[in-house]
């Protein structure tokens, strides 16, 4: 009985025609061996099991052939071509770098180079892994491979080319090595199949390809699994059994419950998905896949985007032609969410059924008021609740607008203006509206209101009293009130002021308005600018301070601190000592209690 021999061993390429999925890159190489210009340096980078070592390989094998072909393959029929399929060649080396990463190993691979071949044209080196080289072998290294011998050619091959020093990349020809295309990886596996006469499915070989992830190495040895496991007949239900893939099936039975909005259907599925052992994560992340196959589907130009099986190409297409568009993106967006959210997630089941069931409404008809069906329905319903019940800031900000427009004709509103009781319920509020202005509420300019910094609580509150709001300052209002009163007010007002203004409510915090001859108040700012940023608002900030007051007969004098005016900022503790001095009170209890700042 012969000893049995993996497939990614024995059917591993031994010319540059069989390797699969890399035309353009052994083409160079067999030019390069026809015209004898060849490089003292190669670097083969690529992911793994895509054919890089073969490659380096094959091409020493054809540098250094006696009598090469003309498309540029060794003749395999030289003593060079016998001794290397013998192994048994003393021209070709190969270094494991991972293994033998160290400046030891480099200096005596340095001694090598300097004997030149006793049979054939070159002695070629090939580093296998060479991004696992030390920083000090790397740079031992430098010099001679700049500088090689004559007789000696390098063959470099990593999976991870990022790590390997600029200085060495300057000096190699790089080739990028891409990955197998599912296609590529079928044709093979069949060819593999039909040489070991094993019978098989082209969906089986379709889950084999794309659970390779591009590596011919990888899906060789599933391939070998997956043999084993069937028998010699690889179904596409043996296949997905035995890797413990999930049924591409439950991905077109998700998106035709979508469609038809069967969200308890779905659920389900889902439920059944969870109880063969398969974590939500990867149904998202296989449903967004399918998703994504399902829209390049619909179109002609990019079926070619498809890397999976003729059957399964129609399947795809068929239920292409049952998706709109719009639903295909939302299912896109919501599951590609669900998978950012995930790890992050400590319910993830619930996030992944929750992004189910929007998946499965957006087809869903914004009148469809189904049990529990659509969210939909409650932005209905909140869109009628707010045509049937206007609410009272939007009718004040109306009224607001009309009054706005000749304050000194104000008086006392009359019945049919826009005067809210809100003690009497039964005032009907649709002929409230269709006297006051229907400007919405987001078009309003801030800056025609006569009062803008109250918030809309305090006038809510206020609404239930029986009396009508007013915005405008009554002038002719004479209240007395004191310095700590204005204190007071005006901190309250910076600390009701709009988002946009927080910078400039912040900096006028650190002013002090002050009472010349009643009812004149001055406000001195440390600088021009400040006084420049507040020059917009000065009647906003007068029209709060006598509304706060009760006092319409209030001058506010504005202007920019002189010489000796201007006040240092004071630290925390600098303020600490300073209230310390001008309170012994405050003083003598700090050094009773032995208190100070922390």
């Amino acid at each position: 009985m012969e000893d049995y021999i993996v497939s990614a061993r024995k059917y591993r390429p031994m010319t540059f025609d069989s390797v699969v999925g890399q035309h353009a890159l052994t083409t160079t190489l067999k030019n390069a061996v026809k015209s004898r210009k060849l490089a003292h340096a190669y670097l083969f980078c690529g992911p793994r099991g895509v054919g890089k070592t073969t490659c380096a390989r094959i091409f020493a094998k054809a540098i250094n052939c006696e009598n090469p072909s003309e498309d540029g393959e060794a003749c395999n029929a030289c003593e060079s071509c016998k001794a290397f399929n013998e192994q048994r060649s003393y021209n070709i080396f190969e270094l494991d770098a991972a293994s033998n990463n160290s400046v030891e190993n480099i200096k005596s691979l340095m001694e090598q180079t300097r004997i030149p071949p006793q049979v054939g044209r070159y002695k070629v080196f090939i580093i296998d892994e060479v991004h696992m080289l030390s920083t000090a072998a790397f740079n031992a290294f430098l010099k001679t491979l700049e500088e090689p011998p004559a007789h000696v050619i390098f063959i470099l091959a990593t999976t991870e080319k990022h790590k390997i020093l600029p200085t060495i990349l300057s000096r190699c020809q790089i080739y990028d090595f891409e990955r197998m295309t599912v296609g590529n990886t079928i044709a093979h596996l069949k060819t593999v199949a039909d040489k070991e006469g094993i019978t098989y499915e082209e969906e089986a070989l379709a889950v084999i390809a794309e659970k390779a992830d591009g590596g011919m190495r990888d899906a060789l040895s599933i391939f070998d699994q997956a043999a084993s496991f069937c028998q010699g007949n690889i179904t596409y239900q043996k296949v997905i059994e035995d890797l413990n893939v999930l049924d591409a099936d439950n991905y077109f039975q998700i998106v035709d419950d979508a469609l038809q909005n069967k969200v308890s259907d779905i659920m389900l599925l889902f439920n059944n998905v969870l109880k063969k052992g398969f974590d939500g994560g990867n149904l998202v992340t296989g449903l967004a896949a399918h998703v994504r196959n399902v829209l390049m589907a619909r179109d002609e130009q990019t079926l070619p985007l498809l890397e999976t099986s003729q059957q399964q190409r129609e399947k795809y297409h068929e239920q292409a032609k049952k998706c709109p568009v719009n639903f295909l993106y939302q299912a896109l967006k919501v599951l590609n969410q669900c998978d950012i959210n995930y790890k992050q997630s400590s319910n993830k089941r619930l996030l992944v059924e929750l992004t189910l069931i929007q998946m499965a409404q957006i087809t869903q008809p914004e009148d469809d008021t189904g049990a529990g069906r659509s969210p939909k329905r409650l932005k209905s319903l909140f869109k009628n609740l707010m045509k049937s019940q206007p609410t009272t800031a939007a009718l004040q900000v109306a009224a607001a607008e009309k009054h706005a427009v000749s304050p000194r004709e104000r008086t006392q509103p009359k019945p049919t203006e826009t005067v809210v009781q809100a003690s009497s319920p039964a005032v009907s509020a649709t002929n409230t509206l269709e006297k006051a202005p229907t400007k919405p509420l987001s078009n309003v300019n801030i800056d025609t209101l006569g009062f803008t910094f109250r918030g809309h609580r305090a006038q809510v509150n206020r609404s239930e009293e029986p009396k009508t709001e007013q915005f405008e300052v009554d002038t002719t209002q004479e209240r007395h009130f004191t310095q700590d009163q204005l204190e007071t007010s005006w901190f309250a007002m910076l600390v009701r002021m709009p988002q946009e203004l927080q910078v400039l409510a912040t900096r006028l915090k650190n002013v002090t308005p002050r009472i010349t001859e009643f009812p004149n108040i001055e406000i001195v700012l440390d600088n021009q600018i400040i006084l420049t940023q507040v020059a917009s608002i000065k009647p906003r900030i007068k029209a709060t301070l006598a509304k706060e007051l009760n006092n319409g007969q209030i001058n506010i004098d504005w202007r920019v601190a002189q010489g000796a005016e201007v006040k240092k900022l004071l630290t925390k503790r600098e303020s600490f000592e300073e209230m310390k001095k001008e309170n012994p009170a405050l003083a003598r209890l700090c050094q009773t209690l032995n208190l100070d700042m922390s």
